[in-house]
């Protein structure tokens, strides 16, 4: 299940300081047996407001949230897919990240030199993109050279391997993302361990992309939002601001915040606005493109937040808290966390028909409180 996102960009864009700001949001690693830390790897909590509200109704002990690592990767320069600078460390971080968050820097300052000696964006993600659009055109060409032999020998799963790799090879000649390659994920189901889905896993572009823009909190220096029209899934982050707020508490933050953007969450410019994102959205907007959602278990000794990926079944979300959870699933008992906050007890709630049982089939969904019986 993937729960890491690894920070890449060219220098001097911010990457560092919005690394050092998301760990200093980190968590109590001892409860998170995924996690592998080294020194450039921060686990990092998911804000939940939920938690706290059931906290408080069940009087629990202590909250503990979910997390996502963050993983600080290595710097990018041109050709880094051929090994130039750290380019191979960087790319081999990037391949055990299960998503990439790009940060490219979108203000104008005289101190703190551009390596292309000027501020563009977009241009930035497209040397990034191309970088690792290379780095997978050479991953599947060794794959296709590999599995030529399995085609000579008229083997059905090579065959089949040999369509996918082509489309990917298509669209990455074209510089476009692995991402952007639809292929039937029925495959993928059927047959985990052939040649195609293999390495349709390992792209590096197949991966959930984010962009943030490292925009400066005056408002005069920062990068117009039309520009960038054409890209989904950008955040626009005030890095410096929040690494300053990220050592402040919550009530400095709130006064401080309205004096940088106004009591806004918008930037206005003369070709459009956008949202001043921050880190906790930054996060969140991580948690999402991972395609992972949390479920809730609460009770005196505590209230915590399971993660798991979407559509999964009662047994399959069990198993984030014990594999027995799974393979010995009998039952669940399910409730809505705001159902069960206005029912005002878990008796009131299963008298009001809330409270629900489930069986094996039953699809989690975001927010529900689950008690299981195995």
């Amino acid at each position: 299940m993937g729960f890491s996102a690894g920070i890449v960009g060219l220098p001097n864009v911010g990457k560092s300081t919005l690394f050092k700001a998301l760990t200093k949001k980190s968590v109590d690693i001892s409860n998170y047996p995924f996690c592998t830390i080294d020194p450039n790897v921060g686990v990092v909590k998911v804000p939940d407001e939920r938690l706290e509200k059931l906290a408080k109704f069940s009087r629990s002990k202590k909250i503990v949230p979910t997390a996502i690592e963050f993983v600080d990767i290595a710097g990018l320069v041109k050709n880094a897919h051929q090994g130039e600078g750290l380019g191979n460390k960087f790319l081999a971080n990037i391949r055990e990240v299960d998503m990439i968050v790009q940060v490219v820097r979108g203000f104008e300052s005289g101190k703190i030199t551009h390596v292309n000696n000027k501020v563009d964006p977009l241009a930035d993600i497209e040397t990034i993109n191309l970088e690792l659009i290379l780095a997978d055109l050479n991953t599947v060409n060794n794959a296709l050279e590999k599995n030529s032999r399995g085609v000579k020998a008229n083997d059905k799963l090579a065959i089949k391997s040999e369509g996918i790799l082509l489309k990917y090879k298509e669209a990455l000649e074209k510089e476009q993302l692995a991402s952007a390659v639809e292929i039937d994920k029925s495959d993928w189901e059927n047959n985990p361990d052939f040649l195609g889905m293999t390495i349709a896993k390992q792209l590096l572009t197949n991966k959930p992309m984010l962009y943030v823009v490292n925009v400066s909190e005056n408002k005069e220096l920062g990068y117009r939002r039309s520009k960038l029209n054409s890209l989904s899934n950008v955040l626009f982050l005030p890095i410096k601001m929040e690494a300053e707020l990220s050592e402040l508490s919550e009530e400095e933050i709130a006064l401080l915040r309205k004096e940088y953007i106004g009591g806004t969450d918008k930037i206005n410019k003369a070709d459009g606005e956008y949202e001043a994102a921050t880190l906790d959205e930054l996060i969140k907007k991580c948690y999402q493109l991972l395609n992972l959602i949390t479920f809730l278990t609460t009770g005196r000794d505590e209230t915590r937040a399971w993660t798991i990926k979407k559509n999964s079944t009662a047994p399959q979300a069990g198993r984030a808290i014990h594999s027995d959870f799974e393979e010995k699933f009998i039952r669940a008992n399910v409730i809505n966390w705001r159902d069960l906050i206005n029912a005002g007890s878990l008796q009131g709630a299963a008298e009001k028909g809330l409270l629900r049982t489930e069986g094996k089939s039953y699809i989690v969904k975001d927010g529900d409180v689950i008690e299981f019986r195995i």
